[in-house]
């Protein structure tokens, strides 16, 4: 009898320590910027040789780990040679995602992966099902170091003509890969602190690379799974791949409209060449979907570009890539829902599937969770620093779209608007669903539904 009670008591608490891949997810992010943050703080990361503050090492570590690009300091004149290989690290680690490169450690150390594992890795990086996720951890692991390597080799010519050649190897490696995982992590601070590549504003090579890298870094992994297997056979990709395909050449295209017409072709910009205009145009339109490179001055912006640049951070990348946001497919959920709401039809579709119910709820949850987020954290550092609205917009809407672009003002802020700056962008990496499935990881198992009642809308 002893002995069915040890056991009962025994599966109780091994029951409550087990922990739900949501969890996993959040603990492991944590885990990872607090190491991040501990390594920043030492004397050998830092070129003055002297400790860094913990909260703005913090900062750092939860900027890189979430791939988010705002930063405290300059990255290439405060942080040593040390300090810029942890920030390196850590942006690989977050653009990959930490369970990714948990799985991928097992996987080149030998170790069988078990369901647990599969069933986590298939909530990191938005996988449809389960099976054939090693499969896709290799070709992730593949793919990135690829990609990566060739964005590094195509940059050198550049760089190792302008920093010499060991630095511009450097510089290549940190930039492309900063690219890639939409972190928006710069050294161009040699030349002029926080300028970011304004200096490479015309520069074409460097453009159209990072612009590359950023795009294929942001579409999802899933997706480029769907072009290499299936090639140019569109009708056969996924409905989501279509979908990230359809919404992300819109939104690359139709702002650089925009910004060529309404920002670059004004009078203050005659002295710069069409082409750098139109560099200049797509550049802007790609980065401030989560990238957080600029190669121009945001003071010459007027407000309808910020506007616009402010709805394209929030929107973001898509589901299973490195970039943040509210994602493409969850933009284009919310526009099928109200195009079949007009019509008044029954369903929403896309490319001749119809949504699911629950998919429609998830996405709007989203929209509201972001819009929330981002406003009261504006307000919020609004208030504190007493600043005006449109900064405060700017910067809260590039921390939980863990874009990394700013007006200017995040180095100077209180230490309590940089710790909401750090909730948003932890916020933003992990997803404000998945913290919340994390909280309440237990179903209910209640089965009653309540009385319908109609309630009037709009």
């Amino acid at each position: 009898m002893k002995q069915n009670f040890k056991k009962t008591l025994w599966k109780k608490r091994h029951h409550r320590l087990t922990l739900s891949t949501s969890q996993i997810i959040i603990f492991g992010f944590i885990g990872v910027i607090l190491l991040g943050a501990l390594l920043l703080m030492l004397p050998i990361s830092n070129q003055s040789g002297q400790s860094t503050n913990f909260l703005q090492a913090l900062f750092t570590s939860t900027s890189a780990t979430c791939v988010t690009g705002l930063v405290v300091f300059d990255t290439a004149t405060h942080w040593s040679l040390f300090g810029q290989f942890i920030i390196l690290i850590l942006i690989q680690i977050g653009g990959m995602g930490v369970v990714t490169i948990a799985v991928a450690i097992a996987l080149f150390s030998g170790r069988k992966i078990g369901l647990m594992q599969r069933s986590t890795m298939q909530e990191a990086i938005s996988a449809p099902k389960v099976g054939g996720i090693v499969h896709l951890t290799h070709f992730i692991i593949k793919g990135t170091f690829t990609i990566e390597l060739i964005g590094a080799l195509l940059m050198m010519p550049v760089f190792c003509h302008d920093f010499g050649f060991f630095k511009g190897i450097w510089y290549s490696i940190f930039h492309s890969i900063s690219a890639f995982c939409n972190a928006g992590f710069d050294l161009m601070g040699v030349n002029m602190q926080f300028s970011s590549l304004t200096a490479y504003s015309g520069d074409i090579l460097i453009n159209v690379v990072i612009m590359l890298l950023i795009v294929i870094g942001g579409i999802g992994f899933l997706t480029w799974e769907d072009i290499i297997n299936k090639k140019w056979h569109i009708s056969k990709y996924r409905m989501q791949s279509k979908t990230i395909l359809f919404v992300s050449t819109l939104l690359i295209i139709l702002p650089a409209i925009f910004f060529y017409f309404n920002e670059f072709s004004a009078t203050k910009w005659n002295d710069t060449s069409q082409s750098e205009k139109v560099l200049l145009s797509f550049f802007q339109s790609v980065t401030t979907r989560t990238a957080g490179f600029n190669t121009v001055d945001f003071a010459e912006i007027t407000g309808a570009g910020i506007t616009i640049m402010v709805i394209l951070m929030l929107i973001g990348g898509s589901p299973g890539s490195t970039a943040g946001g509210m994602k493409t497919t969850t933009i284009a959920v919310l526009f099928a829902t109200a195009i079949s709401a007009f019509r008044k039809k029954n369903d929403a579709n896309l490319f001749g599937r119809r949504i699911p119910l629950e998919t429609i709820k998830t996405a709007a949850t989203i929209l509201l969770m972001y819009i929330t987020l981002f406003l009261v954290g504006s307000i919020a550092i609004s208030c504190i620093e007493g600043l005006p609205m449109l900064p405060c917009i700017f910067e809260a809407s590039s921390a939980i779209a863990t874009v990394g672009l700013s007006m200017g003002i995040t180095s100077t802020l209180s230490s309590a608007s940089h710790i909401i700056l750090i909730i948003l962008m932890f916020l933003g990496r992990v997803g404000g669903l998945t913290l919340i499935f994390a909280a309440l990881s237990v179903r209910s198992n209640n089965i009653s539904r309540l009385p319908q009642e109609k309630i009037t809308v709009g």
